[in-house]
């Protein structure tokens, strides 16, 4: 299916309506290594607003003005020291807001797509500013820009925002408190805020630590220009629980409680080898999900069975430490957990196994793994490398639990969520809630070619499947 064009009708910076007091954001632990990764991509579709297209693009300005108040970090730049530490300065230099028009398309033909496409649908990629951008640049570009795309019958709200300031938890709430502002504004009223972000840079995450940085700026640790397929696989709540119930009921279980049997990779082993994990603690349904991802994608890329496959989940760290941290602190609060086994045991033992070891690891970073981490990092800093360097490796990224669809900006929730070219590698994975709510959960996957195939010619993997695009 090829692209289609998608015209920029105009670009403005949007400044905050109130002069920011913030002083300069140090980046953490957990921010840095996100300097080579792109800006993060993701966006809402939405049917069309009630209002005139151009009244909706100026109550847009007006209420991204205003939420940028509330996230005065986000209308700054970088500046690197004299000492090599990269801050934020909160100078209110301001983001990018560009109206673009891609009217020829309609809802129906960006969420349906031809049986012999079934594929993500290519213009999606066209609703985006900053396409693989590295967050580095944010010393010279804006944090942000906001896309408003007008279709034929309906609109795309896509917002890009530097990895290195924001994760999805972070993301998310400026999202929503974007949609949240616009809807108040709409009924004339002003909108109270009730949660706002926590700016505080007293966490264990803040380090004086410097972060070595390539002559150049770094770049990404992938190839961005390989071949990949996109598509969106939707899971029903009733379907998930299925898998949980089978991951649940394949439990290897011992005299000592569940054990994990197989190889941690992060460290958290006893002296055998498992992972020891409480009686009490079942397996969840987004990790019986995952475990059955994992299973089906390493089968379907015909790998040796004596090669280790790795897979990468991203963990919220904010309610991990003791004490926790707030929940909507502002910044990077997220570490990589790595699962290993070999590709023999994956794709010959039962469902419980993967589930198990995916469990237990999670289960098991704590406060003290995710401070371990922190000193680790601090002996030897580093960028994040992200991409799938043998072969054998899914990186499963975002989270259901993230709240997307409630980004209502006056004229109800949105009709999906879809993201552009950013940190796309064959074997990243993203983790969206279904519009439906309930438990529902849409895996965004992206895969070298021949291993799609494979994946939608698995069975075990399809059957689950409640639709997909």
């Amino acid at each position: 299916m090829p692209s289609s064009s998608t015209t920029i009708i105009s670009k403005c910076t949007i400044y905050p309506d109130q002069e920011s007091t913030l002083k300069p954001l140090h980046l953490s632990v957990s921010d840095l290594p996100m300097l080579s990764c792109h800006y993060i991509q993701k966006g809402v579709l939405l049917s069309s607003p009630p209002q005139p297209f151009q009244d909706l693009i100026d109550s847009l300005k007006l209420s991204l003005s205003s939420s940028l108040s509330l996230f005065p970090a986000l209308a700054g730049r970088f500046s690197t020291d004299s000492s090599g530490h990269v801050n934020i300065v909160c100078n209110d230099a301001g983001v990018d807001f560009i109206h673009a028009n891609a009217k020829h398309l309609t809802v129906a033909t960006l969420l349906s797509p031809p049986a012999n496409f079934p594929d993500v649908h290519p213009s999606f990629k066209e609703f985006f500013a900053y396409d693989m951008t590295i967050s580095y640049s944010g010393h010279n570009l804006p944090l942000v820009a906001v896309q408003v795309t007008e279709l034929a019958d309906g609109v795309f709200i896509g917002i890009t925002a530097n990895h290195a300031v924001t994760d999805g938890t972070s993301f998310w709430h400026f999202f929503n408190t974007f949609a949240a502002v616009t809807k108040a504004a709409g009924s004339g009223a002003k909108k109270k805020i009730a949660r706002h972000p926590d700016f505080t840079r007293d966490t264990v995450f803040n380090s004086s630590v410097v972060l070595p940085v390539p002559a150049g700026g770094p770049t990404v640790t992938f190839d961005a220009d390989e071949p990949l397929r996109e598509r969106v696989f939707h899971f029903s709540r009733e379907d998930i629980q299925r898998l949980k119930k089978q991951a649940n009921n394949n439990r290897h279980k011992s005299n000592d409680g569940w054990k994990a049997v197989g190889v941690n990779g992060n460290g958290n082993c006893n002296g055998n080898g498992t992972v020891n994990v409480r009686n009490n603690d079942e397996i969840s349904s987004f990790q019986s999900l995952s475990a059955q991802l994992w299973r089906s994608v390493t089968r379907a890329r015909k790998l040796d069975a004596s090669k280790t496959s790795t897979f990468r989940m991203a963990v919220n760290c904010r309610h991990r430490l003791e004490p926790k941290m707030d929940p909507f602190y502002f910044g990077n609060a997220i570490q990589s957990i790595p699962t290993v086994a070999t590709v023999g045991d994956i794709v010959s033992k039962d469902l419980g196994f993967c589930a198990e070891l995916l469990h237990g690891n999670v289960v098991a970073h704590d406060d003290a793994t995710v401070r371990r981490g922190v000193e680790d990092w601090e002996k030897a800093p580093r960028l994040f490398p992200l991409g799938n360097f043998d072969g054998a490796m899914i990186t499963m990224g975002s989270s259901p639990r993230f709240p997307m669809y409630d980004n209502d900006f006056g004229w109800g929730k949105p009709l999906a969520i879809r993201s552009g070219k950013a940190n796309k590698f064959d074997g990243k994975i993203s983790a969206f809630p279904g519009r439906e709510g309930n438990g529902s959960v849409d895996l965004e996957v992206v895969l070298a070619p021949d291993t799609m195939t494979g994946l939608e010619n698995d069975m075990e993997f399809m059957q689950y499947v409640t639709s997909f695009e």
